[in-house]
């Protein structure tokens, strides 16, 4: 498995384990890809999963950067397009540094 599959897979069950349910994972279009996506009671979550070994360039926290920010929001938009109904949203991060380190950032940024 890659580390990033892995990573992911990492991040669903931390997840899941805080009560969350998963709706997608990998979700797709031309915009780019969102990691998970998932239920958290009434609220849909999209978690962008990142993992780093070395914290030399700011660690995974710092690798969601403000394009990166945007292309999840378009990600996300066109995800919601396809929706009934629009459900209250929110972005977080989970970051991986190394292999037992799980930070989970609820609201990690804003629409």
């Amino acid at each position: 498995m890659k580390p990033g599959a892995q990573a992911e897979q990492i991040a669903a069950q931390f997840l899941q384990r805080h009560g969350l349910k998963l709706v997608k994972a990998n979700y797709r279009c031309r915009f780019g890809e969102i990691d998970l996506v998932l239920h958290d009671r009434e609220t849909l979550v999209f978690a962008e999963v990142r993992q780093r070994s070395r914290s030399d360039f700011g660690g995974a926290a710092a690798s969601i950067d403000t394009h990166k920010q945007q292309r999840l929001i378009l990600t996300a938009q066109h995800y919601l397009a396809a929706l009934p109904r629009i459900p209250p949203c929110r972005f977080d991060a989970v970051l991986l540094d190394g292999a037992e380190n799980v930070e989970w950032v609820k609201n990690a940024f804003e629409l």
